[in-house]
């Protein structure tokens, strides 16, 4: 409904097959309709997003995720231990995981991306299940931060890349920075393909 009415539509650059559930579902992140639009480019597999508590400060996120969404509050080290109790109870029930590893929408310049948080694979890991790398190129410029108010909001074509899985069988013979570089570099490797002068040395 928020894509008829806002007139968004979704082309698929890429997208590769998706293995059989649950597994996790890693993201760059620069806008809220990464968000939303997950549900069109994975309409056929049940997810929850697994993300900061701070999301839910947002009346209209707060209204559509609060039943689908595991909050993450890095800062406890209590509730950071619930959270990754309910991840592996929902994956246990059939269900798959949505994380954004760069922890929130960088203030950077979009698309470029940030090091990953390494919370994403650690979980991958520790239930061995795949991970699937999804890039998407040009959301920050449909829909920026609902905090400002002067920014940018318009209907548009949102371009997204499924890339090939990381198999539960890669993810357990890559030790951990092995994995996060590969994850990295997958996704990231579209937004270089559309912003070649993104093209610069990181560090992680």
């Amino acid at each position: 409904m928020m894509r008829f009415f806002c007139f968004y539509r979704i082309k698929k650059i890429i997208q590769s097959p998706v293995p059989e559930g649950p597994y996790i579902i890693i993201a760059n992140h620069t806008s809220y309709l990464d968000i939303f639009f997950m549900y069109s480019i994975l309409p056929k597999h049940p997810f929850l997003f697994l993300g900061k508590g701070e999301i839910l400060n947002y009346p209209i996120i707060r209204a559509y995720f609060k039943g689908l969404n595991i909050p993450v509050h890095r800062k406890n080290r209590g509730k950071a231990a619930t959270s990754f109790s309910l991840a592996k109870k929902a994956v246990q029930d059939g269900w798959s995981l949505v994380i954004f590893p760069e922890g929130g929408i960088p203030d950077t310049l979009n698309p470029q991306m940030i090091p990953f948080k390494r919370g994403a694979f650690r979980l991958a890991k520790a239930l061995s299940i795949p991970i699937v790398p999804v890039t998407f190129t040009n959301n920050y410029i449909l829909f920026s931060d609902p905090e400002d108010f002067l920014g940018l909001a318009r209907p548009g074509t949102s371009r997204v890349y499924i890339h090939p899985h990381v198999s539960k069988e890669r993810v357990q013979e890559l030790n951990e920075e092995e994995l996060v570089n590969l994850c990295f570099e997958r996704i990231n490797s579209a937004i270089l393909k559309e912003y070649p002068e993104l093209k610069v040395p990181r560090e992680m």
